[in-house]
């Protein structure tokens, strides 16, 4: 066992270039990380590339030699930085960068260096694609080398251990000899949480369960419910409690509250000997499964279901298979920031490759585990100045303890993944965009065509999404037949879902039907102030049946409760 590091600076070496390695592996698994070999380095076809490098160069350094010069020149002026090193960072916010000469030059030289390197990115002569990978790549060094994450070079971290006498550092030593034993950053006070007691505490009772998945009956909150059920598929990815968090901000106990019978599919945390699941049985034995033991415990005509991310992607890939084996038991569709139209993916779409995608195939293709603690990472890494970075600074440098955050709490419970399914999600989707293509894939037998799906959809994006963008999701509209309703919401993929219709924070657009063109659409949508889920709840009530007597019973004669809600499957952890 190779021996741990037993200082913070080792630690954060070793973080950034275990990260690296991993990012690396993900996007291109076959090229060793020392590679001198000018076709398959990045570096060396950027640098070779980048048309205006010289000049930019020359003006980096003219750049430097002012900054340094006023240092010790009060009557020189210190020109201001590029328009791509902004002084208005968050990272150096604090007057103790300004009043610090030392740390100001140090700061600008960062910021200056660091826009050099992005607009050099900018200007070389790679495809979109290429580029957007050096891009993230370099994004990556950069937020790493930031003055501000380490403590000799950090003005606000020295002042506070000056006037904590010390106790500052060692209070952060702990937290990090604390991180150390787990092998990753609390973003949170995992402490303040426990899944069944504190998270996850909508009353109900597991009342179906196969070896990848448990279905959730949740109690009513109202005397009268709604006949049709609301079936909720949350993303594989993650674990549902998202949806479940405390009482103040649970989608289920809102959705509970309106009236809808709500059942929650919770999928298992796959081990080595699960390691053959298919995406075909993700949707035969997840998704379908899930809708038959809601019309079965209810005896309802139709159910309603929703979506969230991926799990939105195996929705609607069922309703398509229903449609084709003329199977009519979904009354509308709402899906949470989902893509069907893998037309624009973001950035996290760049980092996947079909030399990548071939080397876990071979791999894991046929059988085996994608680790949740590397998918994790590489999320958290698309925003590392908000999700890895401000942890290491507020706890290693300053010795505070992270906040008590239901939502990274959330995020930091990860989830594996059984390698075929994800191989042929990720060749499906990310790499080749086979779904939207009428036919182009079958799957449990049948062939999969979203225009046969006539179901009313509820089709809900966040503005500031990172891992589904918003436009992408909006396309989803003109692959379906049904009538469709596109809410736009404030904030990121998780925040945006997340907000609860109590605390009435935010805002979401609301607009025409949603036809072609995105920016079209937005230009004449209305704000709305608050939460969507209002929205959404009216809009679901037109397709939720007669009023009916509460069903205090969970369950019936042949699904009976198994054990209370969260159920053991959301609560098991694996390495």
């Amino acid at each position: 066992m190779a021996s741990q590091p037993n200082d913070p600076a080792q630690f954060l070496a070793n973080l950034f270039r275990t990260g690296q390695e991993m990012i690396q592996k993900f996007t291109f698994p076959n090229i060793s990380v020392d590679s001198d070999k000018a076709n398959t380095d990045p570096a060396s076809a950027f640098f070779a590339a980048s048309k205006h490098y010289a000049d930019m160069q020359q003006t980096y350094v003219k750049q430097m030699t002012d900054l340094w010069s006023g240092m010790f020149d009060a009557s020189k002026e210190i020109l201001p930085l590029s328009a791509s090193a902004k002084d208005d960072d968050k990272r150096f916010k604090s007057e103790a960068w300004r009043e610090d000469l030392g740390a100001d030059l140090l700061k600008r030289t960062y910021l200056a260096y660091s826009g050099f390197l992005q607009e050099s990115v900018d200007s070389a002569l790679l495809d979109e694609k290429a580029k957007g990978q050096l891009r993230f790549a370099v994004r990556q060094f950069v937020d790493a080398m930031s003055p501000a994450n380490f403590f000799a070079t950090n003005p606000e971290a020295v002042q506070l251990a000056v006037e904590t006498q010390g106790r500052s550092i060692a209070e952060g030593m702990a937290l990090f000899f604390h991180d150390m034993s787990k092998g990753r950053i609390s973003m949170s006070d995992e402490r303040a949480f426990e899944v069944g007691v504190n998270l996850a505490v909508t009353k109900g009772a597991v009342v179906f369960e196969n070896e990848l998945i448990q279905v959730i009956q949740y109690s009513p909150l109202t005397e009268e419910v709604h006949s049709r059920p609301l079936v909720i598929i949350p993303p594989c990815i993650n674990k549902f409690y998202i949806l479940d968090l405390q009482p103040e901000n649970s989608f289920v106990r809102y959705a509970v509250e309106q009236g809808f019978t709500v059942f929650m599919l919770s999928w298992r945390n796959i081990t080595p000997e699960l390691g053959h699941f298919t995406w075909d049985d993700y949707v035969e034995s997840g998704v379908m499964d899930a809708i038959n033991v809601a019309l079965d415990v209810t005896s309802a005509d139709k159910v309603n279901a929703l979506g969230f991310c991926v799990g939105g992607t195996l929705l609607a890939s069922t309703l398509a298979i229903m449609a084709e084996r003329r199977d009519d038991k979904v009354a509308s569709m709402t899906l949470l920031t989902t893509m069907l139209d893998f037309v624009d993916t973001g950035e996290l779409g760049l980092l996947i490759n079909e030399q990548s995608l071939a080397a876990r195939e071979t791999t894991i293709g046929n059988g085996g585990v994608l680790q949740g603690k590397e998918l994790a990472y590489i999320f958290s890494s698309l925003r590392a100045n908000d999700l890895i970075w401000p942890y290491v600074i507020s706890s290693y440098l300053k010795g505070k303890n992270p906040p008590a955050f239901d939502m990274l709490y959330w995020n930091s419970d990860s989830t594996n993944l059984p390698g075929p399914m994800y191989c042929w999600y990720v060749r499906n989707t990310y790499l080749e965009n086979n779904l939207k293509t009428p036919g182009k894939t079958t799957q449990c037998g049948a062939r999969v065509d979203f225009s046969k799906i006539t179901a009313p959809t509820f089709l809900y994006a966040s503005r500031e999404d990172h891992i589904v963008p918003w436009r992408t999701a909006y396309a989803s509209a003109q692959l379906l037949s049904g009538e469709t309703t596109f809410v736009l919401g404030a904030s990121g993929h998780i925040a945006g879902v997340i907000n609860s219709a109590a605390k009435n924070k935010r805002n979401y657009w609301v607009g025409d039907k949603p036809e072609s063109d995105a920016d079209n659409w937005f230009s004449g949508a209305k704000s709305e102030p608050g939460s969507w889920w209002s929205n959404w709840s009216v809009w679901l009530k037109q397709y939720a049946g007669e009023n009916v007597p509460a069903r205090v019973e969970l369950g019936n004669q042949s699904y009976r409760s198994i054990e209370p809600a969260p159920g053991r499957y959301v609560t098991t952890s694996v390495d």
